[in-house]
């Protein structure tokens, strides 16, 4: 029953309308703290990718010694590229980037291999600087303090929910079980990576045909 439900919320997950995303204050440049802050807590959570990802980081480093530093690698980098993204700097093809991450990662669980933390480490740190960069859009252009509302929003939300993610899948449901044995953590990482191959074909197709 418990891998029904897993299976089921994850794929709403998947299949969750990316439409929505990256707008939390429906477009509009936050202009107080408060609307920063709001901006930056809803940010990770209602694009698609964003939040696969971070539920992907929380439930990877669940799977090592060192559940609550690795998403701190993720957390960290996606301030570093808002900031990034708000002194004008640019990255390539940061969508498709950010939708590879998404994939790789899911695969990575899927796989069920034990992966080092410097190696975890670096693939969260790597994406988060992508990531990041797309949530500086939201911001740009802001005053200071919904700037640093906005980053304080988003970093703590991304926390509680990669920690709450990790627990959940491979604590409650998995049992602590590692590796290959955690099947709801594999099935996870399945969802996941289904997610990241969507948005991939969705942004091939709109390069195609747009």
């Amino acid at each position: 029953m418990n891998l029904l439900r897993l299976f089921t919320g994850l794929s709403a997950l998947v299949i969750a309308t990316p439409a929505l995303a990256h707008h939390p204050m429906g477009g509009e440049t936050p202009g107080t703290f408060m609307d920063g802050l709001l901006s930056g807590v809803g940010h990770p959570i209602i694009g698609l990718d964003h939040l696969a990802f971070v539920v992907a980081v929380g439930i990877a480093a669940a799977l090592t010694p060192h559940r609550f530093v690795l998403p701190l690698a993720f957390i960290v980098a996606t301030v570093a590229g808002t900031l990034i993204h708000l002194a004008a700097i640019s990255l390539p093809f940061p969508e498709a980037v950010i939708a590879l991450s998404v994939a790789a990662i899911g695969f990575v669980i899927l796989s069920g291999r034990d992966v080092g933390p410097v190696v975890l480490g670096a693939l969260f740190a790597v994406a988060g600087l992508f990531h990041g960069f797309a949530y500086g859009e939201a911001v740009f252009g802001a005053e200071t303090t919904p700037v640093l509302a906005y980053l304080t929003g988003f970093a703590v939300t991304q926390y509680l929910i990669a920690i709450a993610a990790g627990y959940v899948v491979v604590e409650m449901i998995g049992k602590g079980l590692k590796g290959a044995q955690n099947t709801p953590a594999r099935l996870s990482g399945a969802m996941v990576a289904g997610a990241g191959c969507l948005i991939v074909g969705e942004q091939a197709i709109a390069a195609m045909f747009g």
